[in-house]
């Protein structure tokens, strides 16, 4: 495969290597630094790993953010959004508002709301049970994808339960899968700087691993470009594949670009934030390489990319366009490069672009639903 292409014999080996398994820490390391003409053979290794395992489909989905809160008491490093409580732009979402932004997303077609928001101070268990009923009782077909390891772990706390029962009480309520939010970077050195009120390293593993085990599976996350070195970024994919072989429970893995513009962090002095283009090639494609079909599903975050370096990653061993979103302030909030919100018939053109083909899902990635040759989902 390498005949003609100008790589080192180091690259080529563990190429070679991984073109038949899975490739270890050590060589996700190598691959993490290199540079120049072994560049692009690492991204059509990944890119033909790809369709070896997903085939030629790009998926995506119609969904609605729903931003409960700007309120937080957990005030992280590189987080744009959150609020305290007395801030006068601060805001908590009550259940007609909720309604009435939900309702138009579904008639639109929404197959999933995300329901995400601030850590707010005081919420239980039983806050975040109405807002799954709420949302269930209206909208019983539509999927919820939300909350974060640290929301549970903090409701878990002020209910005085533990996490299974947590989970379970919120599966029962409504909740179909968990966001591999509040992950950030797993290594606590680095946490310790940019989130230190947020969960452990520990501790996100085991409230993941338990969310799973009681039937809630959910998306990986890794955030970088911050304060992290480029083995925590190899460290973090071979902690998601540790738990993935145990649990199998990760529906996908994404990798998010630092925003860093509107970041504390960058705000308060903090330099050499933020990845290069070739960082983020490098590390979808180091993620394929060291995930293989463990977590068949790599998403493109186009809204921290742009739309059209997100339609390059999908060339370096990426497979699914994220979501529509339908409004998310968080990302807004970051400075999200090309809007929050996106129509099917853009994330179909860009996969088409690609000479690839375009796929509505749902969030377990259990159901697809066809595109029409206008670029809007075809009647199920």
């Amino acid at each position: 495969m390498f005949d003609k292409l100008p790589v080192s014999s180091e690259t080529e080996k563990i190429l070679t290597k991984a073109l038949d398994e899975p490739i270890s820490v050590e060589e996700g390391n190598y691959l993490m630094n290199i540079k120049g003409s072994d560049l692009y053979p690492l991204l059509a290794t990944a890119d033909y790993l790809r369709s070896k395992i997903v085939g030629n489909k790009v998926t995506f989905i119609n969904n609605c953010n729903i931003n409960f809160t700007n309120i937080c008491t957990v005030r992280c490093g590189f987080c744009a959004f959150g609020v305290d409580a007395d801030n006068p732009e601060a805001y908590i979402m009550d259940d007609e508002s909720i309604l009435g932004k939900a309702a138009p997303a579904v008639e639109n077609g929404a197959h999933e709301f995300c329901l995400m928001g601030g850590v707010l101070p005081d919420a239980d268990i039983e806050y975040y049970e109405h807002l799954l009923m709420l949302l269930k009782g209206e909208f019983p077909n539509t999927l919820i994808h939300g909350f974060s390891p640290t929301m549970i772990n903090d409701a878990a706390k002020v209910s005085g339960i533990d996490i299974a029962e947590a989970c379970e009480r919120l599966k029962v309520a409504g909740l179909d899968t968990l966001p591999g939010t509040a992950a950030e970077i797993l290594t606590d050195r680095s946490r310790k700087i940019i989130c230190p009120e947020k969960v452990s390293t520990q501790e996100w593993i085991d409230i993941v691993r338990t969310a799973h085990e009681v039937g809630i599976p959910g998306s990986a996350t890794i955030m970088y470009g911050h304060v992290e070195t480029l083995e925590e970024r190899v460290e973090h994919i071979d902690i998601i594949r540790n738990l993935q072989e145990e649990t199998k429970g990760f529906t996908e893995f994404i990798p998010m670009t630092f925003m860093h513009e509107y970041s504390p962090i960058f705000l308060e002095g903090q330099k050499n934030l933020g990845a290069s283009g070739t960082e983020d090639l490098k590390l979808y494609a180091v993620s394929r390489l060291m995930l293989q079909d463990l977590v068949p599903n790599i998403q493109v975050s186009w809204v921290k990319m742009g739309f059209r370096f997100a339609q390059v990653a999908l060339t370096a061993g990426a497979n699914d366009l994220g979501g529509t979103l339908g409004g998310d302030e968080l990302s807004a909030a970051s400075g999200a490069p090309d809007g929050v919100e996106a129509s099917i018939s853009t994330l179909s053109d860009m996969v088409k672009n690609l000479g690839r083909h375009p796929i509505e899902r749902n969030s377990k990635y259990t159901e697809f639903y066809p595109i029409t040759s206008s670029g809007e989902m075809a009647s199920k």
